[in-house]
């Protein structure tokens, strides 16, 4: 048969395409995310990733029931925590599956490998969950482009390179495909695809908190298309089927619990329910009522629902029945409320706001791509555009507001990326769909939206063949008669305008090609030098380029699981919290939860206060070795000396008569940690811990290299004294003495025994 090769036809050979490529973007997603592994090691990264490894290999190793029933005594101590009920636990339960799975067919993996593994695969997942998001809502060059550009994105691999083993390494995933789901849901009317939308959805639920995102983004996209005059049956199945059943299943969660009930975060989808209730009912009243009627009523009916709502919504949220919202929903709109009143959040880099270099540094030439493709969604504006618009203009504002946000941006942007890219391809390629045929689309009613230009794959493009045999100009449309032998004038003419046309094609393809291998390159100098460094483990590079590991966390860890008792109980900045229970297996007294705001508060106490105070706190909380870090002999600006004054915020913030943050500040209101640093802070238990025999060490001339200043001439320290010191003294562990057995101070007693420690 003609035109068939290997035996498939053109459809096949092109479905076939389609799978190679997203085949190649999926590996080209999982290679780019493996630089931490080839340079470092198969090695859990930060911070949170290490209690998420932690209860893996709990629930691996203990079943579900008793990682579900979990109290574990070890954190928060003395409070203890109930793991089961204060985590989402769909990460775990995900590699625990991977894990039991690859033994029954007798693979003998590690679940620590299927922990650093499992974000680089995921991504590959997002990549085809992309494809069929663009798809969906353009077409499918839209979709392969959209695919292309999300699996490389330096604003997604940031989360999800492997060793990062934390929550948003599946969960963006399950961010497209819910999205992609729903639309498909609203274009079909179907209750089956909404009922699989609310399966999504609550896998969702189990794995980030950031599920909010989508239980607010969903009902703002039913509740614009209400009030765009877009109502529909195929609206109502769709939203109303995914709302009581994701909402049913989401409450199987224990740490949400009874929350879409009750919470802020959770009334404007109760608030949608309610008014597509009202829709429906209105159509069926509508048959029944003349048309002026009718309009009275409905009148009448949004005025009174209107107040009617707002009151029952104040009411119940001055009686306590709706929870107000909550500090970290207003630090998304007032980017000052965290500093003042919870700095605590405020505290987190990845809570700051978004600088604007950071927007070019994690999406590149998509920038420039994004707005554009909102322009051609706004040209088209189906209900599935509709979508596509308000979930950029909400993203790209919180994004604008904290870090962290650029993920949920980042799948939007690469959307928005493949239309603009497949539009500019249409256009110069004559590839797919015409503008003509995508105008039209537009205007097509709301029962005909074709997400997946389904409108425009209607068309047959076998009327366009007739003219083209009969010589029509590809440029001007006019017939002009086909030679029939010589090179004529009219033909030569023909050529030309064909060659004419071929030029300006030819420069912009080529620019676009250009910039899109630029885009890869730097997509994979971004990973490789910017998120492939598991901050457990650094590298630091020799003038001459020798790379030299420092490798003082792991090693302090070590020192501790290896020479401490097993029930000690170490006191730390709660930032170490999860790597100390990870990787040192010792209690700790705070950790990367940060639940408890006063406990959080009594360690910035500790660490701000005066030796002999610290040590009595310190004493009453049964503390036996303190953790402190100092990057000022390497240069390390992560350290605890930086953070300090957050320590000292949050300790105000409960403590006001004992620490004020103005105390910390010299009299020229600076931040000193040499000889003219106030008072307060020579005095304070951070202080003697970073600099104790610091200056000794540097034979009596050390400088702190990262606040480039010259240490105080004398620190001593009595109370506590040094157990460990790592190599790079980038970590340093002191243990807290016992009582003097005669009752003396340990001041009185150093004092006496003449071995008062300087530096």
């Amino acid at each position: 048969m003609a035109g068939k090769v290997l035996g498939l036809t053109a459809v096949d050979q092109t479905s076939l395409l389609r799978i190679g490529i997203l085949g190649l973007i999926s590996l080209v997603a999982i290679g780019s995310r493996l630089y931490s592994v080839l340079r470092f090691e198969s090695v859990i990264h930060e911070f949170d990733p290490w209690f998420n490894y932690r209860t893996t290999r709990y629930l691996v190793d203990n079943g579900f029931d008793k990682f579900w029933n979990w109290f574990d005594e070890t954190a928060w101590y003395p409070l203890g925590r109930v793991v089961g009920g204060t985590l989402y636990p769909g990460i775990m339960v995900t590699s625990a599956a991977i894990n039991n799975a690859l033994h029954a067919v007798n693979i003998p993996v590690d679940v620590r490998n299927v922990c650093v593994f499992l974000a680089p695969v995921f991504s590959a997942l997002t990549a085809v969950a992309t494809y069929k998001l663009g798809k969906e809502v353009q077409s499918e060059t839209a979709g392969l482009l959209a695919a292309a550009f999300m699996g490389i994105a330096p604003g997604y691999i940031s989360r999800s390179v492997a060793g990062s083993y934390d929550n948003e390494g599946i969960a963006i995933f399950l961010l497209v495909l819910t999205f992609f789901l729903w639309l498909r849901a609203v274009r079909l009317g179907s209750a089956a695809y909404a009922a699989v939308t609310a399966a999504a959805y609550f896998y969702m639920v189990s794995a980030w908190g950031g599920y909010v995102f989508i239980i607010n983004m969903i009902p703002l996209h039913a509740f614009a298309l209400l009030a765009m005059g877009r109502y529909s049956n195929r609206l109502y199945v769709a939203y109303s089927t995914f709302y009581v059943l994701g909402t049913l299943a989401s409450m199987q969660i224990p740490f949400v619990g009874f929350q879409p009930t009750f919470t802020s975060e959770h009334m404007a989808a109760l608030g949608t329910f309610g008014l597509m209730q009202i829709a429906a009912f209105a159509g069926l009243v509508r048959a029944q009522l003349p048309a002026q009627q009718f309009q009275t009523l409905v009148r009448a009916a949004v005025v009174a629902a209107f107040a009617a709502g707002c009151a029952g919504l104040a009411v119940l949220t001055a009686t306590g029945a709706i929870a107000p919202w909550t500090g970290r929903f207003y630090s998304l709109w007032d980017t000052a409320y965290a500093k003042v009143h919870i700095p605590i959040i405020a505290s987190v880099s990845e809570h700051q706001p978004t600088p604007w270099t950071n927007f070019f540094f994690d999406l590149n030439i998509l920038i420039w791509l994004f707005p554009a493709g909102i322009y051609f969604s706004f040209r088209q504006l189906t209900d599935h555009h509709v979508f596509l618009v308000l979930y950029a203009l909400f993203a790209s504002y919180f994004a604008g507001v904290m870090v962290r946000l650029m993920l949920t941006l980042t799948p939007i942007v690469c959307v928005m990326g493949g239309i603009s890219m497949a539009n500019v391809f249409e256009s110069f390629l004559g590839a797919g769909p015409t503008s003509d045929a995508s105008t039209g689309s537009a205007n097509s009613s709301t029962d005909s939206v074709g997400g997946s230009g389904g409108d425009r794959k209607k068309k047959n493009p076998a009327k366009a063949v007739p003219k083209r045999l009969a010589g029509e100009s590809a440029q001007d449309g006019s017939a002009q008669p086909a030679p029939d032998g010589g090179d004529t004038q009219q033909g030569q003419s023909a050529r030309q305008k064909r060659l004419y046309a071929l030029v300006p094609r030819v420069a912009v393809m080529a620019n676009f090609l250009y910039f899109l291998c630029m885009y890869q390159w730097h997509c994979s100098w971004v990973t490789s030098s910017a998120y492939s460094s598991p901050s457990v483990v650094l590298a630091s590079r020799a003038p001459d380029g020798t790379t030299h590991i420092i490798d003082d966390f792991r090693e302090a860890y070590y020192w501790l699981r290896k020479n401490t008792e097993a029930d000690a109980k170490v006191l730390s900045w709660w930032d170490y919290g999860y790597q100390l229970a990870g990787m040192a297996d010792r209690t700790t007294l705070v950790d990367n939860n940060t639940w408890n705001n006063t406990h959080i508060a009594t360690v910035g106490r500790i660490m701000a206060s005066d030796e002999d105070t610290a040590y009595a706190i310190a004493r009453s909380l049964d503390v036996n070795y303190v953790l402190v870090v100092f990057g000022g002999m390497l240069g390390y600006s992560g350290d605890d000396i930086n953070k300090f004054l957050w320590m000292i915020r949050i300790a105000q913030g409960v403590y006001p008569d004992h620490v004020r943050e103005n105390d910390f500040f010299n009299d020229q209101g600076q931040y000193s940690i040499g000889d003219s640093a106030s008072p307060a802070m020579r005095a304070s238990l951070m202080h003697k811990m970073s600099y104790y025999r610091f200056n000794e060490v540097m034979g009596g001339r050390a400088f702190d290299r990262v606040r480039k200043q010259q240490l105080p001439s004398s620190v001593t320290l009595d109370n506590f004294e040094e157990a460990y010191t790592t190599e790079n003294w980038m970590v340093r562990i002191y243990r807290v003495k016992d009582l003097d057995n005669l009752g003396r101070s340990h001041h009185a007693v150093a004092a006496l025994a003449g071995r008062r420690g300087s530096a």
